[in-house]
């Protein structure tokens, strides 16, 4: 898999013929925040298992996954996955896989939303920043109020920022917002392939929520005994 993927073909109905690897889109703040809350937890977990006396030790050791599971999930597993065929989106406990033509509909407000199979999902992996949309509104408004004597001092506004998604419609808007107008191109465009036919599929990321299930139920058991 790459990060990266070619430009979605403009104005056809037509499939687009792009890389087959998936393009992919994930929080960067998120997963910088997972690892050092993990690191973080590592290095308090093994200090209380080399000085700890007692059951210390062994609680430290059933709290990790207590803790260092659900920050993972949340963090560093969502992920948006655009494929030719379908569209995958890892959440912190669930797995959706909608073929394109099960996209029924793509929206950011102040979340990232995905419809399909007649249910809306939240996108984890594209959190919405209201701070960000609001200064590339900013920046559109100002852009559009330059006169030609200040295009090439206002211009400069309107250019696509550093986190520019490669081949969304409008580079210039929010993050959040380039990601779910290229996901919806895509949809749009990629709909009438035979290969993304099928209804979407929903799954438990099980080797998550046991485990943690588990580590629980054995912390309760070390600090009642």
């Amino acid at each position: 898999m790459t990060d990266s993927a070619g430009q979605p073909h403009q104005g056809s109905a037509a499939p687009a013929d792009g890389p087959k690897t998936d393009q992919v889109f994930r929080s960067t703040p998120g997963m910088i925040s997972g690892i050092l809350l993990l690191l973080c937890a590592a290095w308090l977990i093994i200090d209380a298992v080399v000085t700890g006396h007692g059951k210390t030790p062994w609680i430290a050791l059933a709290a990790g996954p207590v803790f260092g599971l659900p920050v993972f999930a949340y963090t560093l597993r969502p992920a948006v996955l655009a494929g030719q065929d379908r569209l995958l989106v890892r959440n912190p406990l669930r797995t959706i896989v909608a073929p394109w033509a099960a996209v029924e509909g793509l929206r950011s407000s102040y979340s990232a939303e995905l419809t399909t199979g007649g249910r809306t999902y939240q996108v984890w992996a594209v959190p919405v920043s209201l701070r960000q949309r609001k200064k590339a509104m900013r920046r559109h408004s100002l852009s559009a109020a330059a006169v030609d004597p200040r295009a090439a001092r206002v211009g400069a506004l309107s250019r696509p920022g550093r986190g520019a998604v490669l081949g969304a419609p409008d580079p210039t808007r929010a993050w959040s917002d380039q990601v779910v107008d290229f996901l919806r191109e895509r949809a749009e465009i990629n709909a009438v392939r035979p290969t993304a036919q099928g209804e979407s599929t929903v799954t438990w990321y099980w080797p998550v929520i046991v485990p943690t299930l588990v580590a629980l139920a054995v912390l309760i058991v070390l600090i009642n005994i």
